[in-house]
């Protein structure tokens, strides 16, 4: 579909032949593209992904569009992000950026016992929702990435290079106590052996500030990459990720238990299918001798396509879902337990009206499926599809 915008006092469509070069002087002018799906407009930005100019919602914005925009996003409230909007995630309306609380900390004062981060069955604790976990960092970015929406027109198309540069451009959305996230994200560039030398360059400028100092707190780094293998050290552990050969991340015995413990489910899909990726997110610094020790870890499985599943029955619906040219999007968890429901897909843009698409587990008790009827309810306006599974096979898709 053609998409019409304002940008000052000129209206533009992204099918004139002009548009290139008006993307080129909006980028450099920093200034903001308005979104005409709607009576009212919606303001957006301008992103570079690799060598591609894109025009992007800003955050938290996606409830604004037209439902028939492809910048419309299904309501918060359906995932585990509308608890964190206002608390965990604050929105300043006159910068477009995201401030983010976090329940981690990217500095370490003192000797500390390195965590595996929340676990998933955990139950629901006080504030759970004014600060982001470290699982819940890592949906944020991959949600703001646009890496949940999927269609079947980008088979194929979705590699590690354009995941990458997602989540950079997220990050550029974001800040912690006022400074710019994307200065404290690590997110290893796609290894190529002929210019190893300057990735390696530009990896080491990249950490210089993290080495640990001869006394006092040190800083931390966020690492967003895919695990390639774990593997025994001398000493605990060591985490091996993709496109940072010769740059293992140690992980201490304790940590490394704790992790198969929390993660048991996500390392299982991961040994399950060599098409899956298994995503780390991790807060990490360097010893004085240039050694990497993981502080905090989290993890998370996606499919093939780059589409986060948390469990067997969710692969079974994304798989299908491969196959759909309807655009879809994966629901997120969040800071949410396992034993909270979730639209685990919505179809936005589906006609007459957006669906929300629900899993009910097989062992889902009776405070499941009173929560679910309460998320049902409260958005009328979305048609529910619900997969009992321990009725049997997945019904139908509503894609009309």
């Amino acid at each position: 579909m053609t998409r019409r915008y304002r940008i000052g006092h000129v209206i533009v469509d992204d099918e004139d032949p002009e548009f290139g070069s008006v993307l080129d002087e909006v980028y450099r002018a920093r200034q903001r593209p308005v979104c005409l799906c709607c009576d009212h407009g919606v303001s957006m930005y301008v992103a570079r992904i690799g060598e591609i100019l894109v025009i992007k919602r800003m955050p938290l914005s996606g409830g604004d569009h037209d439902p028939q925009c492809p910048s419309y996003e299904p309501p918060y409230e359906l995932s585990g992000l509308g608890p964190l909007i206002g608390g965990a995630i604050q929105l300043d309306p006159v910068n477009g950026l995201a401030a983010l609380k976090l329940d981690f900390s990217l500095s370490k004062h003192r000797a500390q016992t390195a965590t595996a981060g929340p676990a998933q069955n955990e139950g629901a604790v006080k504030n759970a929702f004014r600060k982001l976990s470290l699982r819940a960092l890592l949906h944020y970015l991959w949600h703001q990435g646009g890496l949940t929406e999927w269609t079947a027109h980008w088979v194929g198309k979705r590699h590690w290079f354009q995941v990458r540069s997602h989540l950079l451009d997220a990050a550029t959305t974001m800040t912690v106590k006022g400074d710019a996230l994307v200065g404290r994200l690590f997110v290893p560039e796609t290894f190529r052996l002929d210019e190893k030398a300057g990735i390696e360059q530009r990896r080491a400028l990249a950490l210089a500030d993290i080495r640990a100092p001869a006394s006092g707190s040190r800083k931390l780094m966020l690492l967003v990459g895919e695990v390639k293998e774990f593997a025994p050290a001398r000493s605990g552990q060591k985490i091996v990720i993709k496109h940072m050969p010769g740059f293992p991340l140690m992980i201490e015995d304790g940590t490394w238990r704790r992790l198969q413990s929390r993660y048991a489910a996500e390392l299982e899909l991961w040994q399950a299918n060599e098409a899956f990726h298994l995503i780390v997110i991790a807060t990490f610094g360097m010893t004085q001798s240039g050694i990497a020790g993981i502080d905090e870890i989290a993890l998370m499985t996606v499919t093939q396509q780059w589409l986060p599943i948390e469990n067997a029955d969710e692969q079974q619906l994304v798989e299908r879902l491969a196959r759909v040219s309807l655009k879809s999007v994966k629901g997120l968890r969040f800071n949410l337990s396992s034993g909270q429901p979730l639209a685990a897909v919505t179809f936005p843009q589906r006609r007459p009206s957006p669906a929300a698409l629900y899993i009910v587990p097989a062992d889902a008790d009776e405070d499941f499926e009173a929560a679910l009827a309460d998320m049902i309810a409260a958005r009328p306006d979305v048609e529910p599809w619900i997969w009992r599974v321990a009725d049997g096979e997945m019904p139908a898709l509503p894609l009309s």
